[in-house]
């Protein structure tokens, strides 16, 4: 079953359960899944990858996590308290994410395989692929940067 057909039987399940919260960002996360669709028609295709709807997802957990951050910060707990529950939500649909522990073995291990590598923007571009949906770009970004530094 891949990720749409998923999200589709979540969202029957959560329609038949009266869970509104899930159903919302269900809702959301389709509506977003059918704007890029439209904005793909426009170039001849008629199809999103899994990789395309993997990356909507992590885009819209990442929207929450700001959002997190910026109601917190706000003094806002309770606009907080509704996105981390929708950012549990879009989490079922993520690939688990690695530790901090394991993003630094795995940035090590790749920047040693290239050493050709010798600017922080040919190296996050390089790490960003191979890491890309296991681990949170902001911790890589400063993980590559401590590398640099060091």
């Amino acid at each position: 079953m891949n990720l749409k057909e998923q999200i589709m039987a979540d969202m029957k399940v959560a329609m038949k359960e009266g869970d509104q919260a899930k159903l919302t960002v269900l809702r959301g996360l389709q509506a977003v899944f059918s704007n890029k669709l439209i904005e793909k028609r426009s170039s001849g295709e008629d199809s999103l990858s899994d990789m395309e709807m993997l990356a909507i997802v992590m885009s819209e957990a990442k929207k929450r996590r700001d959002s997190i951050d910026a109601f917190t910060q706000g003094g806002r707990a309770d606009l907080a308290e509704k996105e981390t529950q929708e950012l549990k939500l879009l989490e079922i649909y993520l690939p688990q994410q690695l530790s901090r522990e394991e993003v630094e073995q795995k940035v090590t291990a790749i920047l040693s395989a290239n050493p050709e590598v010798t600017d922080i923007g040919s190296a996050m571009k390089l790490v960003m692929e191979s890491l890309r949906g296991q681990a949170d770009g902001k911790v890589i970004s400063e993980i590559v940067k401590q590398k640099f530094n060091a």
